[in-house]
């Protein structure tokens, strides 16, 4: 592919998610009057895209908007500054959301919920509240070691209660927000949300 091409798909890109990032007046000012057409759209593409996919971090936003890494830690540093997105910390790795939308609980939701396997394991959970660890490994395709690993980590953020098996704390807001986010994951939590979504709806 030409150079040629590959612009032209980053432009096409950045534009679709900008159509997003600009439909509030807070997206516009995170473009700022000095700043230059291609740092706009840029930016609008940022923050759109995390109007659609909470929760993401540096290297997917970077890659599924077709930024260089400089220019994607440049423009996440300016809308940081900016208040118009803010940043989460769920021990791996460093997750970004419009600023003001989610409380705690939800940040660490997302957060988890970007999580291939931790994922797997709460949509096994929501659909039977009563599996065990050998149920969710079986449902997920991973070791029993690898469930109580992670259920570990899910109790430690809030997030599970292992006390009389597996529970989830707040499953109806961790429901909500695989439904309303569920294009964001993968065809699983799609499936998944399809049955869901015609009873429960989500505005954050």
């Amino acid at each position: 592919m030409s150079d040629e091409g590959v612009d032209e798909s980053k432009r096409a890109t950045l534009r679709r998610f900008a159509a997003l990032g600009t439909a509030g007046s807070i997206a516009r000012f995170a473009g700022g009057a000095e700043a230059t057409a291609g740092d706009s759209d840029a930016r609008d593409a940022i923050v759109g895209y995390l109007e659609a996919t909470p929760g993401a971090h540096f290297s997917k936003i970077r890659d599924d908007l077709h930024l260089g890494t400089g220019e994607t830690q440049h423009h996440l540093r300016q809308l940081l500054e900016t208040d118009t997105i803010e940043s989460h910390e769920d021990g791996d790795y460093r997750r970004f959301f419009p600023a003001g939308r989610f409380d705690d609980f939800e940040k660490t939701a997302l957060s988890y919920l970007r999580r291939d396997t931790v994922r797997g394991m709460l949509v096994a959970l929501l659909e039977e509240p009563e599996a065990t660890g050998s149920d969710l490994a079986e449902a997920v395709g991973v070791s029993r070691s690898t469930v109580s690993k992670y259920a570990s980590e899910l109790q430690t953020v809030g997030l599970l209660d292992r006390t009389d098996g597996y529970r989830i704390v707040n499953p109806e807001t961790v429901l909500l927000l695989l439904v309303r986010y569920a294009d964001s994951f993968d065809a699983d939590a799609e499936s998944f949300a399809r049955d869901a979504a015609s009873v429960v709806t989500y505005d954050p």
